[in-house]
């Protein structure tokens, strides 16, 4: 990771409780979500991804599992039984072949099936509201990644996504009220590229805030 990229993911996790106003409001008891994240990463981006998603947070658990792209569809029931995670990041390498033609065609595009046939995988186990979906890489078939259940997914613009972007997201919505619809907009806005890059559909957050601790 470059000096910048180390930037935006601290900057992210500096603001964030202040977005969140828990303490301001008295509800001191938080019960984070369980994060699986499948990704081709680097062991950098590994760390940078648990440091944006919350293991500065004793009740936050971040879980990696690299894949290749082509392979996820055949790991994800087993992942998602061994640590039934509250949210699952489906990412990688993706790219939009525009000489080959529509953008609506899978066939024009690196990995988008690859991660579409990973989302209808996970979408057997859990549904929509029990498990959220973050799908995509750059350049990804956005709308073809929510129809087939994800709840966010790149690229509405086919652009470059930044590499903490699906991190952000979870932590967003894995440090969001459960009882609450999540600020889809805001949310948005936190990553790179906002929702030029990652669109999404309104769901909960997934943690329990109560009182007192």
């Amino acid at each position: 990771l470059s000096e910048y990229d180390a930037g935006y993911g601290q900057t992210f996790y500096d603001n964030k409780n202040d977005d969140l106003g828990h303490e301001a409001l008295g509800l001191e008891t938080d019960i984070s979500a369980k994060l699986l994240h499948g990704d081709m990463v680097t062991p950098a981006i590994q760390n940078a991804v648990q440091g944006v998603t919350g293991t500065r947070d004793e009740n936050a658990q971040v879980l990696i599992d690299t894949q290749i792209e082509d392979e996820i569809s055949n790991h994800i029931k087993n992942l998602l039984e061994e640590y039934n995670p509250d949210i699952l990041v489906i990412t990688g390498h993706d790219a939009y072949y525009k000489r080959l033609g529509d953008e609506s065609n899978n066939n024009n595009y690196k990995n988008t099936t690859n991660f579409i046939k990973g989302v209808k995988e996970a979408r057997k186990y859990e549904s929509h509201d029990n498990l959220i979906i973050i799908a995509g890489a750059c350049q990804s078939n956005y709308e073809e990644l929510i129809k087939a259940g994800a709840n966010f997914a790149s690229s509405p613009k086919r652009i470059n996504i930044h590499a903490l972007d699906p991190a952000i997201i979870a932590s967003s919505v894995a440090l969001s009220d459960k009882n609450k619809p999540i600020d889809l907009l805001g949310i948005l806005e936190k990553t790179k590229y906002g929702s030029r890059g990652i669109g999404g559909i309104i769901t909960n957050g997934t943690m329990y805030v109560g009182y007192p601790r």
